[in-house]
């Protein structure tokens, strides 16, 4: 297997079976985030790209499916942002000629205004949408964006893409001592997203920030009352069986 990995146990998805739709040796990412477990992005763009053949994706799901491994979801994810695949669309086509298992798609949000990504993504049963800024200035500080990409254009990305998307739409958001303070500013703009869900995050694998404590999640939740919310410390991982570490270890250094 080399585009698909786990599963892996997920506080938020359960036994999440990982498709890689870019499987690169270098990670390709829009943001270059201060937490990221893969590093610094080496390939930092917004224009999509042809990576992954469907055809070969969809061998390796049968084939995965057919070692009768106990899954609850199929989660794109992997080696950078999943929507910068230009055939993520077709992907998700195959996937679903395949298997009835819902499928998810972990995203940092920045393609959400692209039309092309927007249609792919009415597809899925699930999309957790990253917002970790409020401005320009937190957007560089926390994510390094791609230089052209703008703090408005991504939140207004964001708002017309929950307005349309028929399934559950989820928030991450991601806290560290940096933005510790500003939780109130992120808790707004939540409320005016109106999620399905708002997962708070912290970095708890291994990266160049470090991680808040569980004391300091529970305060930051406070910031979201009326919301369906909940932190990494009150979610349980299930158990899994992985089909093959090596390709799960590169895109989840710990699992």
């Amino acid at each position: 297997m080399k585009k698909i990995y786990g599963p892996v146990p997920s506080w938020r998805l359960g036994r999440s079976l990982g498709i890689d739709p870019l499987s690169t040796t270098e990670k390709i990412c829009s943001f270059d985030c201060i937490y990221c477990q893969l590093g610094k992005t080496k390939q930092k763009r917004i224009k999509r790209k042809f990576c992954v053949d469907e055809k070969q994706i969809g061998k390796e799901l049968i084939a995965v499916l057919n070692k009768k491994v106990s899954i609850d979801i199929i989660t794109f994810s992997g080696t950078g942002e999943p929507t910068l695949a230009s055939n993520l669309d077709r992907i998700i086509k195959t996937i679903k000629n395949i298997t009835d298992l819902p499928i998810a798609i972990l995203t940092n949000s920045t393609l959400l205004n692209n039309q092309g990504v927007k249609s792919a993504l009415m597809k899925v049963d699930k999309v957790v949408a990253k917002l970790d800024a409020w401005d320009d200035k937190s957007l560089k500080k926390i994510n390094n964006p791609y230089n052209t990409l703008k703090f408005a254009d991504l939140y207004k990305g964001i708002m017309n893409f929950r307005k349309d998307y028929p399934g559950s739409f989820c928030l991450q958001m991601m806290f560290m001592k940096e933005i510790e303070s500003d939780c109130d500013k992120l808790a707004k703009l939540a409320y005016k997203l109106s999620p399905d869900e708002v997962q708070i995050n912290t970095p708890l694998r291994p990266c160049t920030v470090s991680p808040l404590s569980k004391k300091e999640l529970d305060k930051i939740k406070g910031h979201f009352k009326g919301m369906n919310v909940y932190t990494v410390y009150e979610k349980d991982k299930p158990q899994v069986k992985i089909f093959d570490l090596s390709t799960t270890l590169i895109r989840r250094p710990q699992i």
